[in-house]
């Protein structure tokens, strides 16, 4: 039964992560629908040195989440988006350093309810290392004592090479 669970629980991963990630990009196709517009465009903009205006950045932004969001939903895609997925989210990640008077209302501790929007990120880079790691034909083992084993024959496995 346990492992019922661990298996529901990647699925559940999987589709609310595509889910976040197909609405949010498809939220991008359409102006001031967004709550991260702004910030994503200026950090674009700053990004290409104002070359990309958010009119073209937004949609190209928005078209990249879908596709990351889509395939975390086909398996076979994953490992294919999953550095899309990892570059895009460096460059959400890149305001809590470029525009830290937007960000944090005192460095590094209290930041501003954008700033909290762009750290939870954090949580979806781990889903990311996860299904990564799953796509890999990593297991999850929720036996301590086979973990255990798996870990010591690893080690092994190691120093013989």
């Amino acid at each position: 039964m346990r492992k019922g669970i661990e298996s529901n629980g990647i699925i559940a991963l999987c589709i609310s992560v595509g889910v976040i990630f197909v609405w949010f990009g498809f939220l991008k196709f359409f102006e001031s629908t967004s709550p991260a517009e702004n910030i994503a465009s200026r950090t674009i903009l700053w990004l290409t040195n104002g070359w990309l205006e958010p009119h073209y950045s937004m949609p190209i932004l928005g078209t990249l989440e879908c596709f990351i969001g889509i395939g975390i939903w086909i398996k076979k895609w994953t490992n294919h988006v999953l550095p899309l997925m990892y570059f895009q989210m460096l460059g959400t990640l890149l305001p809590l350093f470029v525009f830290r008077e937007d960000t944090w209302q005192s460095i590094p501790l209290v930041p501003t309810l954008e700033g909290q929007y762009i750290i939870k990120n954090a949580v979806l880079i781990s889903e990311g290392i996860v299904l990564g790691a799953i796509s890999q034909d990593g297991k999850l083992i929720h036996d301590s004592a086979i973990a255990h084993r798996a870990e010591q024959a690893e080690k092994r496995i190691t120093i013989n090479k």
